[in-house]
């Protein structure tokens, strides 16, 4: 078919549902269609960053387990979306409840006429927009708890855990502030998840990784601490480009309309935070180790995005960029001090998730006029606490009745061949040497 063609059908297709009876463009209708693609666009570019997080992870982790990392990855975003569809959206988003739990029923319902647009700023959008938009973030959540315990988990274990974690916890949580509930009611402040989504998942992932214990031969005796390299690192720079990329649909779609002043601010803190994320932590690595270390600069930028993401609407963009040099230095910080601690994290997803996404929180209430750092702090515990103990209970649960960790052999074999009998790569043999 002719391009001159399909570029006709696709003007027409666009253009005939915002006429209006007479035959007049509708304003309005302009208005909701123009927002509704938006967060459909939002919703596709965080869908985008799961293959960033499935790059990234296997990258920083060693080829005998690259399956079991993407396998993983796969299935939480199926999970996370048919947990978040039965149950999770409208825990999430109970309407009128007493601020702390709340839930409107199982499964999604079937607007009819104006009962399908949400409004929200100057315009609307569909019930089902919202929904497939906020069901991007709840997978989200559970990825980040995959990088923290990989390479030793047993993959039921691990995919029991996040179903139940993202199909009750998060969205229990998340309506204390995105569902109306007491923290919303108190002023506390999270544009885009630096706590309701990366340290809702960083708690659970803290949790993970110390009970699991750390992999074979991370540490020696008289705290010797032996690196364990990842097999890919160009693989590891897509995943984070990737999720740069992704991140403009995660923060820029948290605006949840397309007025484009808001929505330029959000691309504008972003980038220049995530920018002050690698510099910080290129500066503060180097120091540090007398060597460039590109895994740092990765997870820099990363700590930059997660930093800004509770703020991206609310702070001064050159205070972005304070956001984000903090962020970059206090990864690097946090990920020396996990291993001081022997809390093996493969990929630094606790300290990038956990622990930039308390101090992007805590940095609302000291670059916004509008917030308050005490109720800040507040909500950042609050979180914290609940969370902790959840997935504590969750974790030990699944360790009493299944177990989490994999078998010794099973582990140094490689859990590509241990868990699925498949290799990442065939015909390259893979020896370990302990």
């Amino acid at each position: 078919m002719n391009k001159n063609i399909i570029f006709c059908v696709l003007l027409f297709l666009t253009i005939v549902p915002i006429i209006s009876a007479n035959g007049e463009p509708s304003t309005a209708h302009v208005l909701f269609t123009i927002n509704n693609v938006w967060m459909l666009v939002s919703a596709f570019l965080v869908f985008i960053m799961h293959l960033g997080f499935a790059a990234l992870e296997s990258g920083l982790t060693q080829a005998k387990n690259t399956v079991n990392i993407l396998f993983k990855n796969v299935s939480i975003v199926a999970l996370g979306i048919l947990t978040y569809a039965l149950c999770g959206f409208n825990l999430m988003y109970p309407g009128e409840f007493n601020g702390y739990f709340g839930f409107a029923g199982f499964g999604l319902s079937m607007p009819i006429g104006s009962a399908g647009l949400i409004e929200y700023a100057d315009g609307a959008y569909t019930y089902f927009t919202d929904f497939i938009f906020q069901a991007m973030f709840a997978a989200t959540a559970a990825t980040i708890v995959s990088g923290a315990v990989a390479e030793r988990i047993k993959l039921s274990s691990f995919l029991i855990f996040s179903t139940i974690y993202v199909a009750f916890i998060y969205p229990v949580v998340g309506s204390w502030t995105w569902g109306g509930g007491w923290l919303d009611y108190k002023n506390f402040h999270d544009f885009a998840g630096s706590t309701l989504v990366h340290s809702v998942g960083g708690w659970a992932a803290l949790v993970g990784a110390y009970m699991l214990g750390p992999r074979l031969g991370k540490y020696g005796k008289n705290g010797l601490i032996k690196p364990i390299l990842g097999h890919n690192m160009p693989l590891a720079s897509i995943g984070v480009f990737l999720l740069w990329f992704g991140w403009y649909g995660f923060n820029g779609g948290s605006v949840l309309s397309a007025d484009p002043g808001a929505i330029s601010l959000v691309f504008v803190t972003t980038t220049l935070s995530a920018a002050a994320g690698v510099i910080g932590a290129m500066v503060t690595s180097w120091v540090i180790s007398k060597k460039p270390d590109l895994s740092m600069i990765l997870n820099g930028s990363l700590a930059g995005l997660v930093g800004i993401t509770a703020g991206a609407d609310v702070i001064n963009p050159m205070f972005s960029v304070i956001v984000g040099l903090i962020s970059g230095i206090i990864v690097v910080l946090s990920v020396i001090q996990l291993d001081k601690l022997k809390i093996d994290d493969p990929v630094g997803a606790i300290s990038v998730h956990l622990v930039c996404g308390i101090w992007g929180t805590l940095a609302v209430g000291i670059f916004s006029e509008n917030f308050n750092l005490g109720i800040q702090a507040l909500g950042v515990l609050s979180y914290g606490a609940f969370c902790f103990i959840c997935a504590s209970i969750i974790f030990q649960a699944i360790k009493i009745f299944m177990g989490l960790r994999v078998s010794e052999e099973e582990e140094i074999l490689g859990l590509d061949i241990g868990e699925h009998d498949m290799e990442s790569y065939a015909g390259f043999q893979i020896f370990t040497v302990e």
